[in-house]
């Protein structure tokens, strides 16, 4: 029976998510680039929500939540939403219309190969960006949601994932560490200038990521009910507890706060609590909030030493937080929080932990492998990156002929 409580908040949870996407992320991205690059890289959030936004439509959603084969890979039953109408699906969204679960995926389908593109921001053709993101969202993407949200076979052995940690973050995280070995440094890398040409824009990206996440953890409940509370209760302790953290590391570390790295610890903790929210006590998410601000520095600090050129920081930030994560939703998991949850290792549950340490594995190695694949085709159908005089000129006139600031 549909309810319209429930149907209000997950329609307001995908607007919520969108907001994440264009302008949070778009604006996000787009501070922390150089001034040549920054309409080129808002330019790629807002394509890739339009391209991703049909491929759901007409075939993506049938791939990840259509009726399951063998644990692998929805069916073809659903493609261009046929049979996907108002009537409540039983086990999506009972209270919603099915199309409103399918409209508040659709947005997660879209944000996460866009969290890809600060891995290799400011040197990959624009082209090359659209159809890398085909590839990816229907090979790697897709598969990952069935295995976990769509009744295959990481659900079945009892992994839980409330709202993307390996689905969205794990996926992301690893994806963009290939993308940036794969192409290699920017032109120019450890010698120019290439800090970030406007913090503020950074800062109002992050505050409209913070502000769309509580559709993205909370919506994650599919309904105005106590779940929906104690995400977003979560969400906010981790999110304000990875900024302070981040902040205090910093500041031990380097002589100074800086504002960069609150909003980096901010995005960690949210991050990092991803997929637990919905499972976890207050307490536990400010844990999770320590965790994502202290290791994810850290991890950002040896990339230098590591050798890749992850230009926005995507693997430290989002990939870090989202294995740690999941791991930590293993070990403090409460039954007490959701009974329709698991209890964590804490709680002497090893085959939970278990099946959250497989999920990292797999998802891991699974999108490294595709994503390798995807960037292979992309190079071989259009090439991957600009010619050195056009990274020079940057993005923005290269690519789309325009400019930021004139």
């Amino acid at each position: 029976m549909i309810s319209g409580a429930d149907t209000a908040w997950v329609l307001l949870s995908a607007a919520l998510v969108l907001t994440m996407i264009v302008p949070g992320l778009a604006l996000f991205y787009g501070g922390l680039v150089r001034s040549k690059n920054v309409l080129g890289t808002i330019m790629q959030s807002f394509a890739i929500l339009c391209v991703v936004s049909l491929l759901w439509v007409t075939v993506g959603y049938s791939l990840a939540f259509g009726p399951d084969v063998s644990g692998v890979i929805g069916g073809l039953e659903w493609i261009g939403l046929a049979g996907v109408g108002l009537t409540p699906h039983a086990v999506y969204g009972p209270t919603v219309p099915h199309q409103a679960f399918m409209i508040f995926q659709l947005m997660f389908a879209a944000i996460t190969p866009a969290l890809i593109t600060g891995a290799f921001a400011e040197r990959m053709k624009f082209s090359s960006v659209m159809l890398f993101s085909v590839l990816w969202s229907l090979g790697v993407y897709c598969p990952v949601a069935h295995w976990l949200w769509g009744g295959g076979w990481l659900a079945q052995l009892g992994a839980l994932d409330f709202a993307g940690g390996a689905v969205v973050h794990v996926s992301s995280g690893i994806s963009a560490l290939v993308c940036a070995l794969v192409l290699g440094a920017r032109h120019g890398y450890g010698t120019d200038y290439m800090a970030p040409h406007n913090l503020p824009l950074v800062l109002l990206g992050t505050g409209l990521l913070w502000f769309g996440w509580f559709g993205f953890n909370a919506g994650s409940a599919l309904g105005a009910n106590e779940t929906a509370v104690v995400a977003f209760v979560a969400t906010h302790t981790a999110a304000v507890t990875g900024a302070l953290t981040w902040t205090a590391v910093e500041w031990w570390h380097r002589g100074t706060p800086t504002v960069l790295g609150l909003a980096s610890g901010a995005i960690a903790g949210l991050a990092m609590v991803t997929p637990g929210a919905g499972y976890v006590s207050p307490l536990s998410a400010l844990l999770m909030g320590l965790a994502a601000g202290s290791l994810s520095y850290l991890a950002i600090m040896k990339k230098g030493r590591w050798g890749y050129d992850d230009s926005l920081d995507v693997v430290g930030i989002h990939g870090v937080s989202g294995v740690v994560g999941v791991l930590l939703t293993g070990l403090v998991a409460s039954k007490a929080v959701n009974p329709a949850g698991a209890d964590g290792l804490v709680f002497g549950n090893v085959a939970f932990f278990a099946a959250q340490t497989l999920t990292v594995a797999v998802v891991g190695v699974y999108s490294a492998f595709g994503t390798w694949a995807a960037l292979k085709m992309a190079d071989r159908l259009v090439g991957l990156r600009m010619q050195p005089d056009e990274e020079r000129m940057g993005l923005d006139i290269s690519q789309h002929n325009e400019r930021a600031y004139s």
